[in-house]
Order: structure tokens, then sequence, then C-alpha cells
């Protein structure tokens, strides 16, 4: 990067930094929670960490497109802190939390009866006994993450984004000492397997909500916008406007992260070892998926700062240095990944073959970096100006149309196996990082 560039961003970028390392952390304490997870029921059983990969994967679909759907508030939120309307902050807050309460309902429902349905799945049968109470406590969560999901989003957007960061390391603390104390059955507590990790799971997101919920009645940055909360009235438009926004959003987050976990589905076909395996391989993706997206929600927050302000030349700057973060990042961790692989599966678990599986399996996932990257930046910044119909167009043909027949093709047609489902995967990022940079550079045009 040359110096004339470097200044013309510098702004930008001390702007995502600020906003967005609290995010990143946050994030990476959900993904190093994962990691730990992962390791502690690898290490008690490989029927463990199969049973644990496949039901993860299929709960990273609701909770991401639930994850998604609470975004929608971001760009109407954002708009109103841009302009300094604080009882607009509040009452869009309140807004928010009734909308993703039915879109959660709605999600809960599905997993109801996935969970009735679990043995038609084609799983190996001797896992569907640790598939189903891990199934059921997670199940039973899914409302607090809802809560969070709300709460976060509007402390983020009015750029207090170290709250949440605070709150996730106080959680992902008491659920990794939850884990040691339930899987294994420490210091008098029962030995619950990847139940055991299953109910820390739970217990840590019903704190998680009680920290979240002092911290926003007792700091006073969040003072301005409880008038405009308490004297809301709830309206059936301004719901409207919440799904309007909103469910774009969960449908690309959601079919992205299906293109993951339907090539898990499609990983148990193949066996428990391709099965763990693959888990290994979400689990370091989403690190580096996850550093990304928290720098792609600091400068969507900003973004929708300046749509609500009018200020559109500011806007796509801040697009532009939210790409040269991420990619700068995307190569540093890549190879940190390719430097560190042995020790990485050596982590998760002892069994060699699974070991040799997510080494060859390493190679597809580093395909993706720089895709990943790019289409994390451009929808988060299509995000931030509220264009966000499109991206659940765009993700239905990358990751649906393109990357599922792949998967399929390259791994049972052609015959490669585990390698060949993974390959499908760079196949939906690259599609969708193109289409979402020339909507967003068309609309900033307009």
């Amino acid at each position: 990067m040359n110096i004339s560039v470097y200044k013309r961003y510098k702004t930008h970028y001390g702007i995502i930094l600020r906003l967005g390392t609290p995010i990143v952390l946050g994030q990476l304490g959900n993904v190093i929670l994962g990691f730990i997870d992962t390791i502690m029921v690898g290490h008690y059983s490989s029927a463990a960490l199969s049973a644990a990969g496949f039901v993860n994967n299929f709960f990273n679909l609701g909770i991401i497109a639930m994850l998604g759907f609470s975004y929608g508030a971001t760009p109407i939120i954002g708009a109103f802190y841009g302009r300094k309307e604080n009882n607009n902050v509040g009452g869009a807050f309140k807004d928010s939390i009734f909308a993703n309460s039915l879109f959660g309902i709605l999600t809960i429902l599905v997993y109801t009866l996935l969970y009735m349905n679990i043995d038609k799945l084609g799983q190996p049968e001797e896992l569907l006994p640790l598939m189903r109470p891990y199934f059921l406590t997670l199940l039973i969560s899914l409302p607090f993450v809802v809560l969070f999901n709300s709460l976060k989003q509007f402390t983020d957007t009015v750029a207090a984004t170290k709250t949440a960061m605070w709150v996730i390391i106080i959680g992902n603390a008491t659920n990794i000492l939850l884990n040691y104390l339930l899987i294994y059955g420490l210091f008098g507590f029962p030995e619950l397997g990847l139940t055991g990790a299953g109910i820390a799971t739970l217990l840590s997101r019903i704190l998680m909500i009680a920290v979240f919920l002092v911290l926003v009645n007792t700091q006073s940055r969040f003072n301005a916008y409880k008038q405009g909360f308490r004297n809301k009235r709830t309206k059936k438009n301004d719901i409207t406007e919440m799904f309007k926004v909103g469910t774009p959003l969960a449908l690309q987050m959601g079919m992205e992260t299906a293109s993951f976990s339907l090539a898990s589905l499609l990983m148990g076909w193949l066996g428990a070892t391709q099965l763990a395996a693959f888990q290994i391989m979400c689990i370091t993706g989403s690190l580096c998926f996850l550093v990304y997206y928290g720098i792609g929600a600091a400068a969507c927050i900003r973004i929708s700062h300046y749509r609500g302000r009018g200020e559109w030349k500011n806007a796509d700057e801040t697009s532009t240095a939210g790409l040269h973060i991420i990619l700068f990042t995307a190569v540093i961790l890549s190879f940190t990944i390719v430097v560190l692989k042995q020790q990485l599966a050596a982590l998760f678990t002892n069994d060699a073959e699974i070991q040799t599986m997510f080494t060859a399996l390493l190679i597809p996932m580093l395909a993706y970096q720089i895709s990943d990257g790019i289409q994390t930046n451009y929808a988060n910044a299509l995000r931030g100006i509220a264009v966000t119909k499109p991206l659940g167009i765009y993700a239905f043909v990358s990751y649906i149309c393109l990357a599922l027949p792949t998967s399929y093709i390259l791994g049972f047609t052609f015959e490669m196996g585990a390698i060949g489902v993974a390959y499908g995967l760079p196949v939906g990022l690259t599609v969708a990082a193109i289409l979402y940079y020339l909507r967003f550079k068309k609309e900033v045009k307009r």
C-alpha cells in the first residue's frame, strides 16, 4: 500500500479499528469457546466429537440466521444515531426486540420439528443417542440467543462495542468452567459427556443475558435512549420495516451457513472420520470468518451513520478501508494456519486418521479466505446502506444453486470424497463476493 492511499483512508482505518477491535475480540471469544468445546469433547471421545460436529453445524445455521435478522436493526438504529435522534434510537431498539422474538419463535419451531425427525437424516446410528440430548439443550437455549442478539446490535450500533465484548468474555469463561465440570464429572459433578457440554452452553447463555441487562441499565451512556424505549408503542408498520430489512440478511447468512451445514450432512454420509475432520475445519474457518465479520460489522456501523447524514463519499471510502484491513488480516491468518496445521489437528483429537483428514481439508479452506473476506466486507456495506433485498437472491444463487451442487458432484459423482465436498465452498463464496461488490458500487454511484 503506497503512502497516498494510506493518507486517504487513514481516518477511516482508525475509526474502523476503534469500533471493530472489541467486536473482533468478542467474535474471537466465541470461536475460542468453540475451539475449547470441540477440544474437550474430542478428547472425551471421537464419537462425541462427530455427534457434536453434526448438531453444531445444524444449529449454526439457525443461530446465524437469527443473527443475520438482528443485523437488520443496524441501518435503522444507525441512521437515527447519526442524526442524534435519541428517542428514535430507543424506540427502534424496542421494535428490534419484538421483531427478533417473532423470528426466533419461527426458528425454534423449525428446530423442534428437526429434533423430532433427527433419525431420518442418514447419520450413523451409533451417534443418535449422543445427538438427541445435546440437541435438546441447545434448542432450549435459543430464546436467550434472540435477546442477546437484540442487545448486542443496539449497543454496537450506538458505538458501545466494548459492552458486548465483556459480556461475551464473561459468558465464555463460565462456559469453559462448566464444560470441565460437566463433561468429565470433576469435583463431584456428574460425568455427562456431550450432554454436559450442552448444559454448560445453556447456563452460560442465561448468565450472559443477566450481565448484559445489568450493564445496559447501569451505564450512563445508555440513559439517553431509555425514554424513547419506554414511550415507544410497537406498531405494525415498524415491525414490517424490520422484517423487510432483516429477512434478506437472515436468508443471506442462513444460506451461506447452509452451504457448510449441508456439506456437513454430506460428510456424514462418507463416515464419522470425515465428519469429525470437517467439524475441526469449520471451527478453524470460523476463526477467520468472524475476524473478518467483526471488521466488516464495524465498517457497517460507520456506513449506517454516514447514510443517516447523507455522506455517501465517506460511506464508500469506509467500505474500501474495511476491505484493506480484512485482506491484510486474511493473509496473516492463512499463513499462521499453514505453519500451525499439525498443532491445530493435535489440539482437537489424538486420532491420527482424523488429523490426516483435517490437514487435507485445509487446502480448500485456505482457497476461499480472500473471497470470504471480500463477500463479508460488501455484505456488511450493503447492510449499512439498508440495501438488503438483493443479498438473499445473491446468496441463493451462490450457495444453494452453485456451492451445494458442486460439493455433491465433486464428492460423489467424481468420487473425490471429503476433499470434493469441501471444494464446493470456495465456489459459492467467490461468486457471492463478486455479486456483493458490484451491487454496492452500483448503489453508491446512484
